[in-house]
């Protein structure tokens, strides 16, 4: 059995690697994980940055909303990542960040397309959410309905930011590095086109592996 402390090391150092790789600056963003006990989760609070991310700081929060006693606030976005864990049993670690690439699609009002043979196969879709009715930020009335989909494993929230989902804080928090990836490589690739006059249907057709294989 894992200890607390390993849980909460295994949080801290994706959060170092979220910072490091520029996904996320200042206090923003959060991230989670289940607990081994399933009834309650580990998250980072507000007003404490991915990289000032210490065993002493990090909330544990009950599914039903409880919080054991901190001396910080919770995170702005605690309402949809319980309800992501409430949803979805296969759900044990949400990321959620603003790396700038993928927010500036979603600020546009684009869905960043999976233009890559690894984000087929990895994401398959990441769902554009719009802000909630009033022009705030999505909560998990706006974020749980698309998650519902088992099939869902990342999207994108409207002039806000990404969210990844696993099995375990590193495959959520490869997620949100593809997510980042592939909004640079489509703004790369459709600024290119549009210099070069090329449309769509230039691009060669592709799929995944295992998709190339049933043509052999």
């Amino acid at each position: 059995m894992t200890s607390l402390n390993d849980q909460k090391d295994a949080l801290i150092a994706t959060a170092k690697r979220c910072f490091d790789l520029r996904l996320q600056t200042n206090a923003g963003g959060n991230l989670s994980m289940r607990l081994e006990d399933r009834d309650a989760i580990l998250i980072k609070p507000s007003g404490v940055g991915f990289n000032e991310c210490q065993r002493d700081n990090l909330q544990i929060v009950h599914l039903d909303g409880t919080l054991e006693a901190s001396a910080y606030k919770p995170s702005k976005d605690l309402g949809f990542h319980l309800d992501l864990y409430r949803i979805r049993e296969d759900i044990n670690a949400v990321v959620h960040c603003h790396s700038p690439w993928a927010t500036g699609y979603a600020s546009a009002g684009l869905e960043i397309p999976c233009l890559t043979v690894q984000t087929i196969e990895k994401i398959g879709r990441m769902p554009l959410i719009p802000l909630c009715p009033k022009g705030g930020p999505q909560t998990d009335r706006e974020i749980s309905p698309v998650f519902r989909d088992p099939k869902i494993v990342a999207a994108v929230l409207a002039n806000h930011g990404t969210i990844g989902v696993g099995s375990s804080l590193i495959k959520a928090q490869y997620l949100v590095e593809i997510i980042e990836e592939t909004a640079h490589i489509a703004f790369v690739r459709d600024t290119l086109m549009a210099a070069h006059g090329k449309t769509l249907a230039d691009l060669p057709q592709y799929g995944t592996a295992a998709d190339a294989n049933k043509e052999i």
